[in-house]
């Protein structure tokens, strides 16, 4: 094995692990970053080799539907839907039952992120509004939002890259999971009903944010590009970065959303970090430490191309060191003909988990912070973990009873 190689790929997914480097101001997109050119500096992979080891449909799917998702932005969508939702006089468990079908729904088509990142200070203003406690409501919103995005291969980054990698059918995806994500929607609502059942009212000071109106030939638009999208995903068999590239560049042809506008909600700093990361795990599997390592795992048993272990393996790394770089770790385990699903569902549920789990999370974590709504890690984990735990027991037994026989899953009892 080469040091240089176990010491580049430790330091980069110590990385991720925490977020930073001690005492640099560098977060996980500039440490795979770095991680990528130290490889380069240092001949473990030549620049033609490095932009190979690049999946560019990957990046391709990812930059073509971030741009359908600006236009959203740009033609105020999220925030209209999300006033709309907060004003219907309904009780609190009903209003709650309602946010996390939409924001489910809606992080299916669009990015989780996006989703969060849109909603979050309208739903504050909403409770403030309407003097409601606004903390299940944001844990509501992270929680579905996380869950919904597992229902289609391009809900999330991680969804998007597992799909693309094991050329996984869109139409065979959703109808595979359809029933774990209702189940772990409906979980979302039954733990946090359960936990605030008699905390719904809060004073909250009103946040003033821009009540500028929804642009409806904009967000009509862009509906009806996605509508297209999704039913080419469904349908047709052409390459899903083609067709996702078609739409933005459909989307970019306009006369009054400027290029610069929609281009700067692309999230850049997500791809960077998918590029770097890319050429890491290429040298590692190129220099032979990847499979020394799943052969030292085998020879004490763990065998990660089952499913079994993958479900176990993927929760674990997925709460260690971000599911994006989880899901890229284990992809070349992914043997089993259920390996895709499996990788997509559990990455995705187990972000539930903790805040650092999932950026969904930190993001209405922090954007509550700056609108002086704190919601503690406490207070996330007595909602998230019940939740991915009910989550993860539903997506196991649909598995299984799914995909393969009891003997596949259990065969690490044997």
């Amino acid at each position: 094995m080469d040091a240089t190689v176990i010491i580049v790929f430790f330091i980069v997914y110590a990385g991720m692990f925490l977020g930073e480097i001690p005492g640099l101001a560098l977060d996980r997109t500039g440490i795979a970053l770095l991680g990528a050119i130290a490889f380069l500096a240092t001949g473990h992979i030549s620049p033609q080799d490095a932009w190979k080891a690049v999946d560019v449909s990957t990046m391709a799917l990812l930059l073509g539907l971030m741009v359908i998702s600006a236009q959203f932005r740009l033609g105020g969508f999220y925030a209209w839907i999300t006033r709309r939702l907060a004003r219907f006089q309904v009780y609190p468990e009903s209003l709650l039952g309602m946010l996390i079908i939409l924001a489910g729904a809606l992080s299916a088509v669009l990015a989780n992120d996006i989703v969060c990142l849109a909603m979050t200070p309208v739903l504050i203003e909403g409770c403030a509004r309407r003097s409601l406690n606004p903390v299940p409501f944001l844990l509501a919103l992270a929680c579905a939002s996380n869950i919904g995005s597992a229902a289609t291969l391009i809900g999330n980054p991680q969804n998007m890259l597992i799909g693309q990698a094991l050329d996984m059918s869109f139409s065979g995806y959703v109808l595979d999971v359809s029933i774990p994500v209702l189940a772990g929607l409906l979980s979302v609502w039954v733990v946090i009903c359960a936990h605030y059942h008699n905390d719904w009212r809060r004073v909250t000071p009103v946040p003033q944010l821009d009540a500028s109106d929804m642009n409806y030939w904009q967000t009509g638009k862009g509906l009806l590009v996605l509508s297209c999208v999704v039913l080419a995903f469904l349908f047709l068999p052409f390459p899903r970065e083609i067709m996702a590239l078609a739409a933005a560049a459909l989307l970019l042809t306009s006369r009054r959303m400027a290029t610069r506008q929609m281009l700067g909600l692309v999230d850049w700093q997500l791809l960077v970090l998918f590029a770097g990361l890319f050429i890491v795990n290429k040298v590692l599997a190129t220099s032979g430490t990847l499979h020394y390592f799943i052969a030292h795992l085998a020879a004490w048993g763990i065998h990660i191309e089952e499913p079994a272990w993958l479900f176990g393996l993927t929760l674990v790394l997925s709460n260690l060191v971000s599911n994006v770089p989880a899901v890229m770790l284990l992809l070349p385990a992914a043997t089993h003909h259920s390996a895709g699903t499996i990788l997509a569902l559990v990455s995705t549920f187990a972000g539930n988990l903790f805040i650092v789990g999932s950026i969904a999370n930190i993001i209405v974590v922090e954007q509550a912070r700056s609108m002086q709504v704190t919601i503690s890690w406490q207070d996330h984990a007595r909602i998230g973990i019940p939740v991915t735990m009910a989550s993860l027991i539903c997506a196991g037994a649909w598995l299984v009873l799914k995909f393969a026989s009891l003997n596949d899953f259990y065969l690490i009892f044997k």
